[in-house]
């Protein structure tokens, strides 16, 4: 890996339930990294914290507590700073037996600090490409004045014939037909591929250091979603940007990403290069990375009409998040050797080979 552009450490975002008067520990002690130039693919069943960690770096969480302590390391050619600096001044954390118990958050003075600190970084630094286009846009601006006001505000094309140009130049780039027309239409008036394309333009328009791509195939066909990811393959090529990509979608995930993040009850469990991890002939991997890779269809297992392979019980309820491994609960691979610790510790994420690491007591004997 190169020098990372983009460090995570130990990062929590919680938020509180008044309902069950207890913390939902979304983002749960998350590190990771992405090197210049590359691309981090990051997996995982829905509620594994996936998407509230790319908010809680984009600095696009508001309901409180939020993120409540961590560091977000970023230093590109420009900028060189932790995101989240001074910001604990406005937290007091209780602890028990190392574990957070309660949160006292200034959140009007986190929330001013942080929107100053993101004003020049958010959109200019650091773009996002999120799930759903045709929500994140707004439905009363037409698409081409959306991409136009983000070259205005973070680029040198101030005026609004240039910015416009530029705008109109970036719909061309990502493949979208007529972008002098399309410039002109409301999101509604779009398709969900057109949408996306143009949700892509306006991430790239200010040309980032760093895209956090969203599940960017999500709710497409499958002829959209290919077109989609073979749009974000070449422009990857093009312009070399780094990307942390999140998807469900793991063949996406092993066709665009150099290094891979495995993400289970808001922690990454396992993270590494992708021939390491995601390759079904890889023997030392994290049992729940196995799992997940056996509940995809294969060819050979529709050849031969088989069953796919289901990960037994629920996802981790992460208000209730057990003291030992999370992923004990549903692991069909501990021993008897391994199970009190398994049980009652949870392992730290661990080298077990050359940039692999693995949070499972099966590798530490």
């Amino acid at each position: 890996m190169t020098a990372p552009l983009l460090k995570i450490e130990d990062l929590r975002t919680y938020f509180y339930s008044k309902s069950k008067q207890a913390f939902i520990r979304s983002v749960d002690g998350v590190s990771l990294e992405v090197g210049k130039g590359e691309t981090l693919g990051i997996v995982g069943e829905s509620g594994s914290g996936k998407s509230i960690t790319a908010m809680s770096v984009m600095g696009l969480v508001s309901s409180g507590p939020g993120v409540i302590t961590g560091k977000i390391g970023f230093k590109s050619e420009t900028v060189q700073k932790n995101l989240l600096q001074d910001l604990e001044d406005y937290v007091t954390l209780t602890r028990t037996d190392g574990r957070i118990m309660a949160v006292q958050k200034d959140q009007d003075g986190w929330r001013e600090v942080s929107e100053r600190r993101m004003a020049k970084i958010r959109g200019k630094e650091i773009s996002m490409i999120f799930q759903n286009p045709k929500q994140s846009m707004n439905p009363f601006e037409t698409v081409g004045s959306q991409i136009a006001e983000a070259v205005r505000l973070h680029t040198d094309h101030k005026e609004e014939k240039a910015a416009k140009e530029k705008a109109i130049e970036w719909l061309d780039r990502v493949k979208i037909d007529s972008p002098r027309l399309r410039y002109d239409n409301y999101p509604y008036g779009l398709s969900g591929g057109m949408c996306q394309r143009a949700m892509i333009a306006m991430a790239l328009s200010c040309e980032p250091q760093l895209l956090i791509a969203d599940e960017p195939t999500t709710g497409l066909d499958a002829t959209i979603q290919s077109k989609i990811a073979d749009l974000l393959a070449e422009l990857k090529s093009e312009l070399g940007i780094t990307t942390v990509l999140i998807s469900h979608d793991i063949s996406i995930i092993s066709r665009l990403s150099d290094t891979v993040a495995v993400m289970y009850g808001g922690t990454v469990v396992e993270t590494g290069p992708v021939k390491d991890i995601l390759s079904r002939t890889a023997e030392r991997k994290h049992p729940y990375t196995s799992a997940l890779l056996t509940s995809i269809p294969s060819a050979e297992n529709v050849k031969e009409k088989g069953h796919l392979q289901a990960i037994e019980g629920d996802v981790l309820d992460t208000i209730n998040i057990p003291a030992g491994c999370r992923f004990y609960g549903r692991c069909s691979q501990v021993t008897d050797k391994v199970r009190e610790r398994c049980e009652q510790q949870e392992p730290e994420l661990r080298e077990i080979s050359s940039g692999h690491k693995a949070r499972c007591w099966l590798y530490f004997d």
